[in-house]
């Protein structure tokens, strides 16, 4: 339903690389249109992401080293640890005023386990029609595409994260915004219940470190579902 919805919107089109409207313009767009209750984002940075938080959205930060610019609202609250610690250690629901997450943000460590066991813990907590972003998960090339960091521009193998969910779990509806630098996946049609990931976490992780970046290279559109950065197309994803 999803990728019929999405060819029905861009026609013959389909984009190559990223270039339109920004990840950070469209995330302020986003919280703008679902007006999330409650929020929560792995890998704060210095803070600029957590600035889109409406002030009645109940959000929480989780990162090891943030760098805030400055104090933070009422409604928001950052814990300096990594998102493993964060999960293991506190109740997210007790942490969000009792309301499980209606939106949230995977930003954090740019490796595709973490961003797999991120999105897991997220999942589980979600609320009903919730929606999960990933950011870096459309790397540029295979330089910028590496687990080490050589470069300014630098994704890492999030991408792996996103291949591996939309094979192994076709019941998200997953797609992949060209918004530059790097794309900003949005996943919907979350299954808190859903045991997939966790039951095959090992066999996941190993089989797809095993893949290299040229067996998408050529093809990465169609590997990461990849639409425009159009405010009309990711309403319509926000929609289903």
């Amino acid at each position: 339903m999803l990728s019929r919805l999405i060819k029905d919107l861009l026609g013959p089109r389909r984009p190559a690389a990223p270039g339109g409207e920004d990840y950070y313009a469209l995330m302020g767009r986003i919280h703008e249109a679902l007006r999330p209750r409650t929020y929560v984002e792995i890998g704060i940075d210095d803070g600029a992401s957590l600035d889109l938080v409406a002030p009645a959205t109940r959000a929480i930060g989780i990162d090891p080293q943030p760098k805030l610019r400055g104090p933070l609202p009422e409604n928001v609250t950052v814990f300096t640890k990594t998102s493993d610690a964060f999960f293991a250690d506190h109740d997210v629901e007790a942490e969000l005023g009792g309301q499980k997450i209606d939106l949230a943000f995977i930003d954090g460590m740019h490796h595709f386990e973490f961003v797999l066991r991120d999105f897991m813990n997220l999942e589980r907590h979600c609320a009903p029609g919730a929606t999960i972003l990933v950011h870096d998960c459309y790397p540029l090339d295979e330089l910028t595409s590496a687990r080490e960091r050589t470069t300014g521009v630098w994704t890492g193998d999030v991408w792996r994260a996103l291949v591996a969910l939309r094979e192994q779990r076709p019941d998200l509806a997953i797609a992949t915004v060209a918004a530059p630098p790097t794309g900003l996946a949005i996943i919907r049609s979350l299954d808190p219940a859903s045991s997939v990931l966790q039951e095959r976490y090992k066999w996941i992780v190993e089989t797809y470190m095993a893949r290299p970046y040229a067996q998408i290279a050529r093809r990465k559109a169609e590997a990461l579902n990849l639409v425009p950065a159009e405010w009309r197309v990711v309403a319509s994803l926000l929609a289903t």
